[in-house]
């Protein structure tokens, strides 16, 4: 694959063909990725009654070990209650994990994956409630 490299003229671009460049991705790698999906495959091993707090353990030590390395991509972890009784971990890259009364893990887009009532406070605005429409989510399963 060529890449192209455009300069802009008075009457039109001139276009030179250039070495081939790989593709990069913008996003960076951060270690934290591979440890949540680590902490998913564990959590799904374990029984339905004990996934959330396997779960709520990985999750907090995914977060003292980004703490501890301040020089990797910041990683997030906001947690709430859902109005139907589950926990929702809920990330700054625009994913969440939901956890169901029942044990079930699924996968979950921030805004398109619950219906969100917000509050005011102070100057701002912040999440009141949460609820899981669990028909457009994803859920995980086992390998």
């Amino acid at each position: 694959m060529t890449s192209i490299d455009c300069e802009e003229t008075e009457n039109a671009p001139l276009i030179e063909a250039r070495e081939a460049e790989p593709l990069q991705s913008g996003e960076l790698y951060s270690p934290a990725d591979g440890m949540l999906g680590q902490a998913i495959t564990e959590a799904l091993a374990a029984p339905t009654a004990e996934r959330l707090h396997l779960l709520s353990q990985l999750v907090l030590g995914i977060e003292e070990f980004m703490a501890q390395h301040p020089e990797e991509r910041p990683w997030t972890c906001t947690r709430y209650s859902g109005t139907d009784g589950s926990s929702i971990f809920r990330g700054g890259l625009g994913l969440s994990i939901v956890i169901d009364p029942e044990g079930r893990l699924w996968r979950a887009r921030n805004h398109e994956d619950f219906e969100t009532t917000y509050v005011f406070v102070d100057n701002g605005c912040e999440i009141d409630t949460l609820t899981p429409l669990y028909a457009q989510m994803r859920e995980y399963r086992p390998r």
